[in-house]
């Protein structure tokens, strides 16, 4: 997902657009006219026979484009986004098909998080609304999945410009259908607690001995009820006298199936910083484990400690 993000936040490009016989506000958009897909508008057809808007890429490496809509909003007021998406061809969907929503005012301008609100360590900067990424929520017959997510309109917002994505993905195609983006009522409150463990093993000897130093911890955090315990990084390695590579591990491996452990018996989420090895490759990486004891995604840094 990561280099999706940075593409996309970077995307403040003269794009090309392409009009074709679309009434109803979408429009096809690509970054450059070298690098565009192909677009079709489907009248019939798509998740409820009520049509579609398709991208398909050819042989090319690189094409990106997506279909674009510009939505009234009021700001303060929360709205659900929901769409239906069937890709082919395309190994991980999560990273080349994406919809994204971006808040701006009535001039088309980047549009503020808050009212007033600068940083510590920037006086003047005031934080601009960050866009939103609607997430995988269920799937359907056909290979139809729903994209959805709601969202509070920040101060000043007066528009939400809503971008359905296709990119790196070559002789790949996505159908969007039952595309909505409409007023709600503001999500219930959820509150989470979270625990941090600032502690350094010693004298674990093994990277397993060193995993087992943070049983009576999260074990007190449970006791606090907290929801999501965060261990430190490279936990295996402190104090053992070996080496990073003498540490490393596949992910699931041994350390994820020994907090997985502990995380279902006492029903939180953990977060253990680990060594990872992927072949000849180690990575720094966060792992997730869930209250099912099963790893829920990893996070890999860009290097390994330097101490």
């Amino acid at each position: 997902m990561k280099p999706v993000l940075i593409t996309l936040l970077c995307s403040i490009w003269v794009v090309s657009e392409v009009h074709g016989a679309v009434d109803d506000g979408w429009t096809a958009v690509a970054p450059r006219e070298e690098i565009r897909p192909q677009f079709q508008r489907q009248e019939t057809g798509g998740k409820s026979s009520h049509g579609a808007l398709t991208i398909q890429t050819d042989e090319c490496e690189g094409l990106h484009g997506w279909w674009q809509k510009t939505f009234p909003v009021t700001a303060g007021q929360y709205y659900r986004f929901s769409a239906w998406r069937r890709a082919e061809n395309i190994a991980v969907p999560r990273r080349s098909v994406v919809a994204r929503v971006l808040w701006r005012d009535d001039t088309g301008r980047e549009v503020k998080r808050r009212e007033g609100v600068v940083t510590n360590f920037l006086r003047g900067f005031e934080a601009s609304a960050e866009p939103e990424y609607p997430r995988e929520s269920r799937e359907a017959n056909q290979g139809w999945v729903e994209m959805t997510g709601v969202y509070q309109a920040p101060p000043s917002a007066t528009r939400a410009i809503i971008e359905l994505h296709l990119l790196w993905a070559p002789k790949a195609s996505v159908n969007w259908s039952d595309i909505g983006f409409q007023p709600t009522e503001a999500p219930p409150p959820r509150k989470i607690r979270l625990a941090s463990v600032h502690y350094r093993p010693h004298g674990g000897k093994t990277p397993m001995g060193n995993c087992r130093q943070f049983a009576p911890l999260i074990e007190e955090a449970a006791r606090r009820q907290a929801d999501l315990v965060v261990l430190g990084e490279t936990l295996t390695y402190p104090g053992t006298g070996l080496s990073y590579a003498d540490c490393a591990e596949a992910i699931p491996g041994p350390s994820t199936e020994y907090f997985g452990e502990l995380a279902k018996k006492h029903g939180l989420y953990v977060v253990p910083g680990l060594i990872e090895r992927d072949r000849h490759l180690l990575f720094n990486v966060a792992v997730l484990i869930g209250p099912d004891g099963k790893v829920a995604g990893k996070y890999r840094k860009a290097c390994l400690p330097r101490s």
